[in-house]
C-alpha cells in the first residue's frame, strides 16, 4: 500500500505496524519497531548506521510518523491498565520489542555467534546465519541480528514442508510415517529421480514467481516412496545452493548448523540435507522456538537472566555419510543445470495456469 495507490486507505492511517510492533503498541500505548525488523524495511532503514534512513523514510511514510527504534529484547514499555483488563495481564508488566518470527527461532537455538546458521524446517525452509562482520549479496538478505552490534544474512525458499503435504494428499491421506518408511527403503538419488520444488515458485537462489516444480526420470517402476525421497533430496540441493552463496558472500561460512522446526522430525530428512550438503547439523531438544526465543529475549532484557543465557540444548548432531557424497555431487550437477534448462518452459505453463484460473473466478 502506498499514498499514491490507496490515498482513500492512506488519509485515514495514522501509523504502522507489523505483527508484533502492533501487539506492543495496544499493550504499552508505545509506537515501538525492533532494530531487526526495520532493517528489512528496504530502502527506509539504514543498515550501517542503525536508524531510519531519512531522505527515504519520509518519502515513503508520506506523513506519518516513523516508530521509534529499539532492539528486541529492549523494555519500550508496561502493560497499561486498559491492556491489563483485556488480557489478563498484571498492568505494570515490562514489555519488550520482540521481532520477526524465524530471528526469534534462530536466537532460541542458540545462532548467536559469528557462523552460526539456522536451518529451519518447516511449510518452507528459512535459513539465517550470524555475521563476522556487515556484507551483502544481491541473491541473500541482509538485515541486522536481533543482538545490539550484529548482522546476519538470510535466505528462504518458497516450498518445503508442503511440498510434503501435497503428495501426502494425492496419496490419498496415507500417514507421514508410511512416506517416511517407504522413502527411507529407496535408495539414495530416488532410483534416478530428481526433482526441483518450485510447486510455489522460488525466493533464493531464482527469485523467480513463474517458476514451477519439476519432476524429471519419472518410470513406470518409481513408487510414491521414490518420489517423497525425490522432494527430500530436491530441498537439500536447494539448501546446498543457499549454503554456497552464503559461503561467497564475504560474512563467513557457516561453520554450525542447527536444525529446527516440525521436519527435524524422524531424522531422514536431516540425514539426507546432511549427505547432500556436507554439513553436520545440530538438532536442540526444543525445535519449534520463535515465541521460546521471544521468551529469551525478554528475559534477557529485565535481567532474569545474563545477557549471554543460551537456552538451546542440543539433543542430538546429524553427521555426514560419506558413502553418498560421489552420487549425491554428481546428481547436484543436474539439479543445477535443470532451473536453467526448463524457465522458459515454466514460464509458459504458469502463463495457462494464470489464464485458466482467470477464466474459472469470470465464470464463478
Amino acid at each position: 500500500m502506498s499514498e499514491r495507490n490507496e490515498p482513500r486507505v492512506w488519509s485515514r492511517s495514522a501509523r504502522w505496524f507489523n505483527s508484533s510492533s502492533f501487539i506492543t503498541n495496544r499493550l504499552t500505548d508505545e509506537y515501538v519497531l525492533d532494530h531487526h525488523t526495520a532493517s528489512q524495511c528496504d530502502p527506509m532503514y539504514d543498515l550501517r548506521n542503525r536508524r531510519w534512513h531519512d531522505d527515504w523514510a519520509g518519502e515513503l511514510s508520506a506523513g506519518l510518523p516513523l516508530p521509534r527504534l529499539a532492539w528486541p529484547g529492549d523494555v519500550i514499555g508496561t502493560v497499561t491498565a486498559r491492556a491489563a483488563a483485556t488480557t489478563g495481564l498484571r498492568a505494570g508488566t515490562p514489555v519488550t520489542a520482540g521481532t520477526v518470527d524465524a530471528w526469534a527461532e534462530a536466537f532460541s537455538a542458540g545462532v548467536r555467534r559469528p557462523g552460526d546458521l539456522m536451518l529451519m524446517y518447516g511449510s518452507t525452509m528459512f535459513l539465517v546465519q550470524t555475521l563476522k562482520a556487515l556484507c551483502t549479496h544481491s541473491a541473500l538478505w541482509t538485515t541486522n541480528g536481533v543482538e545490539p552490534g550484529t548482522y546476519t544474512l538470510a535466505a528462504g525458499m518458497a516450498t518445503s514442508g508442503s511440498v510434503t503435504a501435497w503428495l501426502q494428499q494425492i496419496a490419498g491421506g496415507v500417514d507421514f510415517r508410511v512416506l517416511v518408511e517407504e522413502a527411507a527403503a529407496t535408495p539414495p538419488g530416488a532410483d534416478g529421480l530428481l526433482m526441483l520444488p518450485y510447486f510455489n515458485g522460488e525466493r533464493t537462489p531464482v527469485f523467480d514467481p513463474y517458476a514451477r516444480g519439476v519432476i524429471v526420470g519419472l518410470t513406470l517402476r518409481h513408487t510414491r516412496g521414490h518420489l517423497y525421497r525425490a522432494i527430500y533430496e530436491g530441498i537439500a540441493f536447494g539448501i546446498r545452493q543457499i549454503l554456497e552463496l552464503l559461503d561467497a558472500a564475504g560474512g563467513g561460512s557457516a561453520e554450525r548448523v542447527v536444525a529446527v522446526g516440525g521436519g527435524t522430525r524422524g531424522g531422514l530428512w536431516t540425514q539426507i540435507v546432511t549427505n547432500v550438503t556436507g554439513r553436520n547439523q545440530a538438532i536442540p531438544e526444543q525445535t519449534v522456538g520463535a515465541a521460546y526465543g521471544d521468551a529469551l529475549l525478554a528475559a534477557i532484557g529485565i535481567g532474569l537472566v545474563p545477557a549471554d543465557a543460551d537456552w538451546a540444548r542440543i539433543a542430538s548432531t546429524t553427521t555426514v555419510d560419506t558413502s553418498t557424497t560421489g552420487l549425491y555431487d554428481h546428481l547436484y550437477g543436474a539439479y543445477n543445470d535443470l532451473y536453467p534448462a526448463t524457465r522458459a518452459h515454466m514460464h509458459l505453463l504458469a502463463a495457462v495456469q494464470e489464464r485458466a484460473a482467470d477464466d474459472a473466478a469470470l465464470e464463478s
